[in-house]
Formats: C-alpha cells, structure tokens, sequence
C-alpha cells in the first residue's frame, strides 16, 4: 500500500508516493529527493544537522515523519541561495570551515570531545 504526499520543496512541487508511512522528512529529503544539505547527525533530534523549515517554523526533520506534513512548504539549506549566488549564511559556513552539526564542537555547556567521541557520532 502506498500513500500518496504532496510537498513544496525548496518552491517546487512534489508529489511523492511513501511505500512506508513511518518515513522520517530527513530520510526522504536525502534518500528520495537527493537534497543531502540536510544531515543526519545524531538522528535524535538534540544536534540540529537535521534542521529544516517546515511552514517557516524550524523543526527537526530526523523527528518528523513525512506523512505527518502532507502539504506543507519545507526549505532546505539548499533552497535559500539564489540561483548561483549563495546566501550570507552559506557563504559563512564555507568560509569559516562550519561543521555540520556541532556535536565536536566545545561550547560553555559542554566540554571539548574526544575524537574517539567523535568518530562513534
């Protein structure tokens, strides 16, 4: 059994046939759509590689299953540049070697990881 979805991604029109209904917005996004800007880090929702726009609210897209967000508007990090030019936040990731998702990156709450850590991420 299928179930049919329509999404507007990135401003085009998809419609889409989900062979399972238990298929998280990220797996389709990279899997399906081949749209991989979006990542899947930690694949729990805490590391925010999986972040997307849905409706123009920010969510978790390893957390979200697709069928749940039949007919909504979802921009990738792939759909904000403009044509060939690249948006501020783009160009800024690529000019300041931004990492994906953070989880080896040290902040106030949390101390530097190990690389053994970090490779098992």
């Amino acid at each position: 059994m299928n179930f049919p979805i329509s999404l507007t991604v990135n401003g085009v029109r998809r419609d889409i046939e989900l062979e399972d209904p238990r298929v998280t917005l990220l797996d389709l996004l990279r899997e399906r759509l081949q749209l991989t800007g979006t990542k899947k880090g930690c694949d729990r929702g805490q590391c925010g590689a999986c972040t997307v726009l849905v409706n123009g609210q920010r969510i978790n897209s390893c957390l979200a299953l697709a069928i749940s967000h039949d007919g909504a508007d979802v921009m990738t990090i792939e759909g904000v540049a403009r044509g060939d030019q690249l948006h501020p936040v783009q160009a800024a990731f690529i000019a300041h070697d931004g990492m994906q998702c953070g989880f080896c990156t040290s902040r106030k709450d949390r101390p530097v990881t190990t690389p053994s850590a970090c490779a098992k991420a």
